[in-house]
């Protein structure tokens, strides 16, 4: 799927080098909601443009820019030394969530860190078996229990375990579905609370796996685990293919990680201008 390039769509209604008529900007919204940029942040740029009535591509670009940019931001995350840190993973089903959890494992190996790898999501016993297969590939120690088990008692041995063997970073897998979401949110609220108490605030962060191609399926995602134990930052899977980037400035939360491939070494940290001009650039 090719990545939705706005840059060279606003472009073309300036196709026929005449100023923006009333046309024009009903087209100009068609675009931006094809864009996944909602309603709220399609208007509001569609105002902005009517009332200053660019007369260049360039010019409506920056006014794009201008609405969008404040509302995405890099998060920075970084382990704090000598002490144990935890990342609490989380996604729903078909995300990726698993395989990135091993190129986080990789990251921070490659950094001189040990990783431990928690099979948190107990629900699936495939979920137990994947994490399994990153954990031998990638090195990093896994701590896991039958299938069944409670994820929060699973988390609490990996946790323990590492701070006793001085290990640096515990990935906490999480399940993305159960029989309904009530169930889902106590469990996460549980290994909330059982991270909280075996971690130093500053030494925890909750990460939310998105798909990049989802659009607004992205936004209600996040509500429903911010709205849980909070979010610290978003993951981004499948970024290279995303035909939807709207809908990330819609959420609130800042983006830590972006997955390019397949592979463990695919992954590396948002980098906010380059996403916008490679949103924007005229292709």
């Amino acid at each position: 799927m090719k990545k939705f390039n706005l840059g060279s769509k606003l472009a073309s209604l300036f196709r026929f080098r005449k100023p923006l008529d009333e046309e024009s900007y009903d087209e100009l919204e068609d675009l931006l909601i094809e864009g996944d940029f909602g309603s709220h942040a399609t208007m509001e740029i569609s105002e902005i443009a009517r009332d200053r009535k660019p007369k260049t591509k360039e010019e409506l670009v920056e006014i794009v820019r201008s609405i969008i940019e404040p509302k995405i931001e890099a998060a920075q995350i970084s382990l704090i030394p000598g002490k144990l840190n935890a990342f609490l993973i989380m996604g729903v089903n078909g995300v990726g969530k698993t395989t990135t959890i091993g190129k986080l494992a990789v990251m921070y190996q490659n950094q001189g860190n040990k990783v431990v790898l928690a099979a948190g999501d107990t629900f699936r016993a495939a979920a137990i078996d994947q994490i399994q297969i990153h954990s031998e590939r990638t090195g990093a120690r896994l701590v896991r229990q039958n299938p069944g088990s409670d994820p929060g008692a699973v988390i609490f041995d990996a946790l323990t375990s590492a701070k006793a063997q001085k290990e640096d970073l515990v990935l906490c897998d999480t399940a993305g579905r159960m029989h309904n979401k009530e169930n889902l949110l106590k469990e996460l609220v549980k290994i909330d609370k059982v991270i909280r108490s075996k971690v130093e605030p500053e030494c925890y962060k909750k990460l939310l796996v998105v798909d990049a191609t989802t659009g607004q399926n992205t936004i209600s995602q996040a509500q429903v685990f911010k709205d849980a134990v909070g979010l610290d930052a978003l993951i981004l899977t499948k970024y290279d293919s995303s035909s939807k980037a709207g809908s990330l400035a819609q959420i609130g939360v800042p983006i830590a990680f972006v997955g390019t491939g397949e592979g463990y070494r695919d992954i590396k940290p948002f980098d906010k201008g380059e996403f916008i001009d490679s949103l924007l650039t005229f292709e």
